[in-house]
C-alpha cells in the first residue's frame, strides 16, 4: 500500500507504517496544485491534518486513491462529500485530541482570568504593575459549553472539579451525557454565562457567534473559540471587544490561518494560539496510533 502524508504526524507512527511493509512518503507543506500533481502518481491513501486542503481538483487528479485519512477532527479541509461519490473514503481520528483541545480551552479561561499574557510582557518590560491585574476566579462562576461531542463533555467535566457551573447547548443533545451540566437554549447559554466555548463544526451557513449573539452575552464575558475560526465572526468580535460589551477572548483559531487580523492579534484582551489545540506529546501520539491502526486494516484488504 503506498501512503502519502501531507502534514507532519508522529514520527513513530511513520516508522511503524514502513515496518509493517507500507510505502510511506512523507511530503508536507505542499499547495492545492502540487498536492494534485502528486496524487496522479498513484497513492492509495493519504493522511492530512489541518494545514493541507483536498479540494476537487486534486481529487479529480488523484490515481488510484482509496482513503483519505483527517488527522484530526474537522474535515472542513477536506471536499468529503466529493470524495466519497468518487468511492474514496473519508476518515478522521476524532477521539485522539479530546483532552489536549480540552485542556487548551481551559487554559485559555485561566489566561484571561488572570491576565497572563499582560502581567508577562509588562513585566518583561521592566514593569511591576501588580494592582493593574485583579483577576476573578472560575469556581463559582458559569461555563457555557456550545457542542456537548466528546470536547465539549471533557471540558464540562473539568470546569464541574473546578467549582463552576456548566450549561451546555448542542442541537443535536437533548440530554446531558454529564452529571451536573443542565442543558438549554443558546439564548439563555449566552446570557447567563461568565465564559463561553464553542466546540462545533464549521457550518457553511455562516458564523454561530455573530453580532447578535455577542449583543445577547452577559457584559463582562469571555469568549472562547478552540473550534474553527469560521464560527465566529471576528468583526463583530472585535466591536464587542472594544465597546466593552466582552472582557476577553481566547481563540485557538482564526477565520484565515494564518491570521493576518492585526487589530485581533495585537487586541490587549485577546489570548491567541495558533491552532494548537492537538498539538500535546500525548495527543499527537494518540493520533498516529489511529491511523497506523486504520491504514493496518486497509493494507489488510
Amino acid at each position: 500500500m503506498k501512503v502519502l502524508i501531507c502534514d507532519p504526524i508522529d514520527e513513530a507512527a511513520v516508522a511503524q507504517l514502513r515496518e509493517a511493509g507500507l510505502t510511506v512518503v512523507v511530503k508536507t507543506g505542499m499547495k492545492e496544485e502540487e498536492l494534485a500533481r502528486e496524487l496522479s502518481q498513484g497513492y492509495e491513501a493519504i493522511v492530512v491534518r489541518s494545514a493541507t486542503k483536498v479540494r476537487r481538483p486534486a481529487i479529480d487528479a488523484a490515481n488510484g486513491l482509496r482513503l483519505i485519512i483527517r488527522a484530526g477532527v474537522g474535515l472542513d479541509n477536506i471536499d468529503a462529500d466529493y470524495a466519497k461519490a468518487k468511492g474514496i473514503e473519508v476518515l478522521n481520528t476524532p477521539k485522539a485530541s479530546t483532552d489536549s483541545v480540552a485542556e487548551l480551552a481551559l487554559a485559555h479561561m485561566f489566561a484571561l482570568a488572570r491576565s497572563l499574557v499582560r502581567a508577562t510582557e509588562t513585566m518583561r518590560d521592566g514593569q511591576w504593575e501588580k494592582k493593574a491585574f485583579v483577576g476573578v476566579e472560575l469556581q463559582g462562576k458559569t461555563l457555557g459549553i456550545v457542542g456537548l461531542g466528546r470536547i465539549g463533555q471533557a471540558l464540562a467535566r473539568r470546569a464541574l472539579s473546578l467549582g463552576m457551573t456548566v450549561l451546555a447547548y448542542d442541537k443535536f443533545v437533548q440530554t446531558s451525557p454529564v452529571p451536573g451540566v443542565r442543558m438549554t437554549s443558546l439564548e439563555e447559554l449566552l446570557r447567563t454565562s461568565d465564559f463561553v466555548s464553542l466546540h462545533v463544526p464549521l457550518d457553511p451557513a455562516g458564523p454561530i457567534i455573530g453580532p447578535r449573539e455577542l449583543a445577547l452575552m452577559k457584559g463582562g464575558a469571555y469568549l472562547i473559540n478552540c473550534a474553527r475560526g469560521g464560527v465566529v465572526d471576528e468583526q463583530a468580535l472585535l466591536s464587542a471587544l472594544n465597546s466593552g460589551k466582552l472582557a476577553g477572548a481566547g481563540l485557538d483559531v482564526f477565520e484565515e490561518e494564518p491570521p493576518t487580523n492585526s487589530e485581533l492579534l495585537r487586541h490587549p484582551k485577546v489570548t491567541l494560539t495558533p491552532h494548537i489545540g492537538a498539538q500535546t506529546h500525548e495527543a499527537q501520539a494518540r493520533i498516529g496510533k489511529e491511523i497506523v491502526e486504520i491504514l493496518l486494516s486497509w493494507a489488510k484488504r
